[in-house]
């Protein structure tokens, strides 16, 4: 699986995060990696390990995202809006193989697909303080 496509998967898994309680979401990630059909064990495994690893870094991550974004805290994005600059400030912050610009480049491109027409604009606006 490309990493285009891993970053989707785990937007995807976190997007949940926004409706589901902790003690869901292990069967949560169970139910949609059923779903993906057959799969490598290394690309589940990364999917997993990501997916967990923003989980635990969320209240860091959020406040770090409050800092920058004037006026649009973390409690008034909408859910897509802030799991892509979650997933991304990650990346940015945490993931060392991913570089800044390739982070932000891909939380553009999951905005114009998940998000409304303003997703992609605001979201390269906010990592961009960010970077």
């Amino acid at each position: 699986m490309s990493r285009r496509e891993l970053r989707e998967h785990i937007f995807r898994l976190l997007f949940r995060t926004e409706f589901h309680s902790e003690a869901e979401m292990t069967e949560q990630e169970d139910f949609y990696l059923e779903d993906l059909g057959e799969m490598s064990d290394d690309d589940r495994i990364y999917i997993q390990g990501k997916v967990d690893a923003i989980r635990e870094k969320k209240s860091d991550l959020d406040g770090q995202i409050d800092c920058v974004a004037d006026k649009w805290k973390t409690g008034r994005m909408t859910k897509v809006d802030l799991t892509v600059i979650r997933l991304a400030a990650y990346e940015i912050m945490y993931d060392e193989e991913i570089p800044t610009g390739v982070a932000i480049n891909e939380a553009v491109e999951l905005a114009k697909r998940y998000g409304t027409d303003q997703s992609p604009a605001f979201v390269n606006a906010i990592l961009a303080k960010l970077a």
